[in-house]
């Protein structure tokens, strides 16, 4: 019989540990943009922010974004 595994798919959303494994910022660095790029989109402090927005507010592409993700 075969073992059925699920795919689970990539993240959506960006962490400040994210930001300092993508840009090498410091921890509090990391956390300011993660706010620079909330206030950009008119997010609130509870709202996350996605690799899309990331990659838009900062110019990276996606896919380099999402091969940094952390799991």
């Amino acid at each position: 019989m075969k073992p059925s595994f699920k795919k689970i798919p990539n993240r959506g959303v960006v962490y400040p540990k994210d930001i300092e494994n993508i840009t090498g910022r410091k921890p509090r660095a990391a956390r300011k943009l993660l706010l620079n790029i909330k206030a950009a989109f008119q997010k609130n402090n509870k709202q996350f922010v996605t690799v899309y927005e990331f990659s838009v507010y900062t110019g990276i592409d996606e896919e380099i974004v999402k091969d940094y993700l952390l799991d």
